[in-house]
């Protein structure tokens, strides 16, 4: 039993040290980070996440959904793509159309998304197109 137990761990290690370049291949599709901590931020993030889902070629590209809570204010709630803050906006103590906000920030992400995509097919990182601007 042991030893077909230790065989076994044999071939598993030497399938992976004989392939490296699988590691290299492995690419995650787009994430969606929720750093949010209100009811209304966790609303947004589900309606966000749930549009993100369906769009094509998110394949490396992180998105993180933050939240700032001013307790007799209101939230701040901010959207990053890439490290590169791509939409805002500050939902007030009161009743808030959240699903229509995660949809404005969803249109914005799919205008990142092109704006990324072509500067890959261009072959310049987006930060050096956006220094030129």
């Amino acid at each position: 039993m042991i030893k077909s137990l230790l065989n076994l761990l044999l071939c598993v290690l030497l399938c992976t040290v004989s392939r490296p370049a699988f590691a290299d291949d492995i690419e995650l599709g787009g994430l969606v980070l929720d750093r949010t901590i209100s009811r209304f931020g966790k609303d947004f993030a589900f309606y966000y996440a749930g549009y993100w889902r369906d769009m094509p070629a998110t394949d490396g590209v992180t998105v993180v959904i933050y939240e700032q809570v001013y307790p007799q204010a209101g939230t701040f709630l901010w959207v990053e793509m890439n490290q590169n803050r791509i939409y805002q906006t500050y939902f007030g103590r009161r009743y808030n159309d959240v699903k229509q906000m995660a949809e404005q920030a969803v249109l914005l992400s799919v205008n990142e998304l092109a704006n990324i995509q072509a500067a890959k097919m261009v072959g310049e990182e987006l930060s050096e197109q956006r220094n030129k601007e």
